[in-house]
């Protein structure tokens, strides 16, 4: 017998934690979430060790997995990510961080830093793709080879809106009714109701210079170009 999971791709600062209390509120101790490291590139494999020895498990949530869908024998995978645009994305993550009550590097910078200040060090920061193309980067993973990133990005988005449920935090309520549709065959209880978790209100009121603007547009080409792509074929 097929199990039927969710696996929830938790992009930082995309509605994440609202889709979590959702999945939560629906599975309860079944909703499970779990990180892991990602310095060494894919690690679809722990992933997949994460599923198989939690067979109660029926939705699952990381902001770390990174690599190509689980395959595992048995098991229907069914991937979610939600995108956004990625210069509220940025805002939203720079407000985030700026109100951590912890003494990482992110959050010390952003508490430390104006905007401007925070975007342009993390720009400068080699490997740093927190604010430069960072949706392209992470969607990428998901097929692996020698093509340019934003072409394998493109490609991921064909393969979850094909195995799973892809939307954007704007369209939060959008991407929520599809993902009942998708997955209330297998679990016919699955309910929902508009919830927007851990929303920044002021994030969008943070000023932004002409000049970093700019920057960020630059920095954040394939973003949007990611984005363009998913609204053609969604016609959103």
């Amino acid at each position: 017998m097929t199990r039927h999971i969710i696996l929830h791709y938790h992009l930082f600062k995309n509605a994440g934690t609202s889709l979590d209390a959702i999945l939560r509120q629906n599975f309860g101790p079944r909703w499970l979430s779990a990180e892991f490291p990602m310095e060494h590139g894919p690690n679809t494999s722990l992933v997949e060790a994460w599923i198989r020895q939690t067979p109660e498990g029926r939705a699952y949530s990381s902001h770390t997995a990174l690599g190509p869908l689980p395959e595992i024998a048995g098991v229907e995978v069914i991937p979610v990510i939600l995108l956004r645009d990625p210069i509220a994305r940025i805002r939203s993550a720079y407000h985030f961080e700026r109100q951590q009550a912890v003494e990482t590097w992110e959050a010390h910078l952003a508490r430390t830093q104006d905007f401007a200040g925070y975007v342009r060090t993390r720009l400068a920061r080699d490997g740093d793709r927190q604010c430069r193309n960072f949706q392209t980067y992470r969607l990428a993973s998901l097929i692996p080879g020698e093509a340019p990133e934003l072409d394998r990005a493109r490609q991921a988005l064909s393969l979850v809106l094909a195995r799973g449920v892809l939307g954007r935090v704007e369209a939060f309520d959008a991407a929520m009714t599809r993902l009942s549709d998708r997955i209330r065959p297998h679990h016919p209880a699955f309910t929902w109701h508009s919830l927007r978790a851990n929303a920044r209100r002021n994030a969008a009121h943070t000023p932004v210079p002409d000049t970093l603007l700019a920057e960020l547009n630059a920095a954040n080409a394939d973003d949007f170009a990611l984005l363009a792509a998913f609204s053609e074929m969604r016609h959103i």
